[in-house]
């Protein structure tokens, strides 16, 4: 068989498991928008999401990129040329065609697992395909069908422009890119954890969990490791800073906090990221504005009400500022995660995993050394600033030495700014 042979024959493959997908898919109720796998399932997405029964078309099989034209040949594929829609005519036959030539296709959809396990002594498991398939709210298209939902709802739809919604696709930082450290790393093994084994934890009682506070002086990584952890978690972040919904009027903050914690239920199981949570979560004192106090314990009260276990929410807040926050507020979160200005091992961590794509001989030591007191944003700046500067000059490649001058001026930049 010649390459061009093998890949028309690949090609047909990938229409059958699309079309078997389908169908089975079609046939068993209890399997649900989860089990389809991503690629597939970001063919089917309409208004109201995934519904059955699900129709293979002409452009959904193009869009695939599988080979319409070679897979109508097949003698248990029909193609209606009225409703231009593809369809088995034999099941049973589609189905031994495919365990021949689709065995690993097979082990890595959760669909065709669930028919196969069962079948013909073919070795495969639905649970360990479902393990390998990211989940629907992984997906971009998802994510868009519920903010549909929300702009449904004047009240929602109003809130909609005050926060920012990430789907996991669309976050730049990968997990790994981010430099943590054992004891932070450790908490986040625990939020994964805890997402897997929701329903042991809620039948057991252990409800308070995944309310993490990051505290640390600006450019530490609070943010960037929320995004990341998004993006390593497959879920959905909500993105808010509380200076942006705390209205002049003040007794609209009251009403918009709840409807953030709203929104963030809506999209469970999702990641709420609120920023700047010293802005309302402040000391309070007896002269206070009454609209302040009550927006206050307004916030108190959705932490409250709001956890990981039963709501599929996990609540990070972030500040600056953690002598702001009084002890109503730090008891409310079960874990306090640091975020210091990086030791020498993790500006070294940094370097490393900022420089990896970069052309160049560093002495990545001496450049540690250098930073003493640089926050992790502040060594990023070094680098861009480096690297700009040898394009400047007409070379990829950069040298160690505009590195170094790069960290002088950033020191430089950071000595102007503490003198006013």
């Amino acid at each position: 068989m010649d390459q061009t042979d093998q890949t028309d024959q690949t090609d047909q493959t990938k229409v059958v498991e699309l079309l078997l997908t389908a169908e089975v898919y079609n046939k068993f109720e209890e399997l649900n928008e989860d089990d389809i796998p991503k690629e597939i399932r970001k063919l089917f997405y309409g208004k109201n999401g995934i519904s059955r029964p699900l129709v293979v078309k002409l452009d959904t099989v193009k869009k695939y990129g599988g080979d319409t034209e070679g897979v109508k040949s097949l003698p248990f594929v029909d193609f209606n040329e009225f409703n231009r829609q593809f369809m088995l005519t034999s099941f049973d036959l589609a189905v031994k065609w495919f365990l021949k030539r689709g065995i690993d296709a097979i082990r890595k959809n959760p669909v065709l697992a669930y028919y196969y396990q069962n079948y013909d002594s073919a070795g495969v498991s639905y649970e360990e395909a479902k393990k390998q398939n990211k989940p629907k709210y992984s997906d971009k298209e998802w994510l868009k069908t519920i903010i549909a939902e929300l702009e449904k709802n004047e009240e929602t739809s109003d809130m909609l422009g005050l926060v920012r919604l990430y789907s996991p696709e669309d976050i730049k930082v990968d997990f790994n890119e981010v430099a943590l450290d054992e004891n932070q790393l450790q908490e986040f093994r625990k939020i994964e954890v805890a997402l897997e084994k929701r329903d042991f934890l809620e039948r057991i009682g252990v409800i308070e969990v995944g309310k993490l506070l990051f505290i640390g002086p600006p450019g530490t990584g609070k943010t960037t490791t929320a995004r990341a952890l998004s993006k390593k978690l497959h879920l959905p972040l909500v993105e808010v800073k509380l200076s942006m919904i705390t209205s002049q009027f003040l007794g609209e903050t009251s009403k918009n906090i709840e409807k953030v914690f709203e929104i963030a239920k809506k999209l469970n199981p999702c990641i709420l990221f609120i920023d700047e949570f010293d802005y309302v979560a402040k000391t309070r004192t007896s002269d206070e504005h009454a609209a302040v106090k009550r927006a206050v314990n307004t916030l108190l009260k959705s932490i409250d009400e709001i956890n990981l276990v039963e709501d599929g929410v996990v609540l990070i807040a972030a500040t600056n500022h953690p002598s702001l926050l009084d002890s109503a507020v730090w008891r409310r979160f079960d874990k306090i995660i640091e975020f210091p200005e990086p030791s020498e091992q993790i500006r070294r961590k940094i370097f490393e995993l900022s420089l990896s794509k970069v052309p160049g001989d560093f002495d990545i030591g001496e450049l540690v050394k250098l930073t003493k007191g640089f926050t992790g944003a502040e060594i990023k700046l070094v680098i861009r600033e480096a690297v700009l500067n040898s394009l400047l000059s007409g070379e990829e490649k950069v040298k160690h030495e505009l590195l170094v001058e790069a960290v002088n001026n950033v020191r430089e930049r950071l000595n102007l700014k503490i003198s006013y």
